[in-house]
């Protein structure tokens, strides 16, 4: 998106608050609620994304004791009671702390009320690499894919950010809202090492990302790439470097994941005869089978190579900044998947 007003151009943290806070304005029953979000002189939450925010709504920005269990409960019975709780998670990997609330609560109340009863939770909830080690690094967006009634979103940008966060609040339904720690661009004592300027120039009106649609952010005819959060980015790096070796690439940011934009997928598929799947999620079970599945089931006859599926490894995330960054998904091994799948 093109940087039209340099005051407008916002980090995904940046664009997150702001959403946050355009949507509390035009709706008194959105609430945040999350340990640490609105600690005077705190961070804001564990990456700023609530910074200054108590400030503004002393009453609707509630610190939690450090029990997911509580948040997640507390979200759960004020939703049902009308409000439209944000809850935040530090760390992705603290959801395990409160999966009978998420899965056996959250997700099923409507179907279990055939649908008397609204569930509008919005979860945020960081995850990736980044040199925290095993408990504060997971990439679980798989594991609630296989959640029936939750929908999951990955935005990979400010831009993105910002639009899915707001139709999340809008929709009704419960959304988990998957963001990567690197991608922030969080600043001063927050700052990451190893982060990718994920920031977008933001529009000052109005505007929502529809939930479910993916988007083609480089037009390819040999292979198409399907990504999100940061390894998007690294397929994108991957794809301008092959573009002048003749290998052309049509990377699509999937934004979605639950629903999942099959149409969009299967059209660039059509086109290419040839898939690359990226994610940082372990490459058992990951997303990335899922999506697969769906390709190789519905239109096997458009494709001329085998589905090729680039993961992160089959173990814990090491604490060792080496050994992590052999787990995750690297420019070399990326670059190679690509060229072996357009290489058929």
């Amino acid at each position: 998106m093109a940087k039209k007003d340099g005051n407008r151009v916002l980090t995904i943290a940046e664009a997150l608050r702001e959403g946050i806070t355009e949507e509390m304005e035009r709706d008194e029953k959105v609430f945040c609620i999350g340990e640490d979000i609105g600690i005077p002189g705190g961070w804001g939450g564990a990456f700023t994304v609530t910074l200054g925010l108590e400030k503004l709504f002393p009453e609707r920005i509630i610190n939690t004791p450090i029990s997911e269990i509580s948040i997640f409960g507390a979200a759960l019975g004020s939703a049902i009671m009308g409000m439209k709780p944000i809850a935040d998670v530090q760390y992705g990997d603290f959801l395990f702390c409160a999966m009978d609330q998420i899965v056996n609560q959250i997700s099923m109340m409507r179907y279990i009320s055939g649908g008397k009863i609204k569930v509008p939770v919005v979860i945020r909830v960081p995850v990736g690499a980044s040199n925290r080690g095993p408990q504060h690094a997971h990439s679980m967006e798989s594991w609630f894919i296989n959640v029936p009634g939750i929908k999951i979103v990955c935005p990979s940008n400010a831009y993105d950010a910002k639009g899915l966060l707001k139709a999340a609040i809008r929709d009704g339904n419960p959304v988990m809202i998957f963001e990567h720690k690197l991608l922030y661009g969080s600043k001063g004592a927050r700052a990451e090492k190893g982060t990718i300027d994920a920031s977008r120039y933001i529009p000052k009106e109005d505007y929502i990302v529809p939930i479910g649609k993916a988007e083609v952010l480089r037009k390819g005819n040999d292979v198409t790439i399907l990504s999100t959060l940061l390894m998007l980015h690294r397929s994108l790096s991957v794809a301008e470097q092959l573009e002048s070796e003749g290998v052309s690439c049509e990377v699509i940011d999937l934004r979605s994941l639950v629903p999942l934009d099959t149409e969009g997928i299967f059209n660039s598929v059509k086109k290419t005869g040839k898939v690359v799947i990226v994610e940082e999620c372990t490459k058992r079970g990951g997303w990335g089978a899922e999506v697969a599945a769906r390709i190789a089931e519905s239109i096997p006859d458009h494709l001329i190579a085998p589905i090729k599926r680039i993961a992160a490894l089959d173990t814990p995330v090491p604490f060792s900044p080496v050994m992590e960054n052999y787990y995750v998904p690297s420019l070399e091994r990326i670059k190679d998947g690509i060229v072996k799948t357009a290489a058929y």
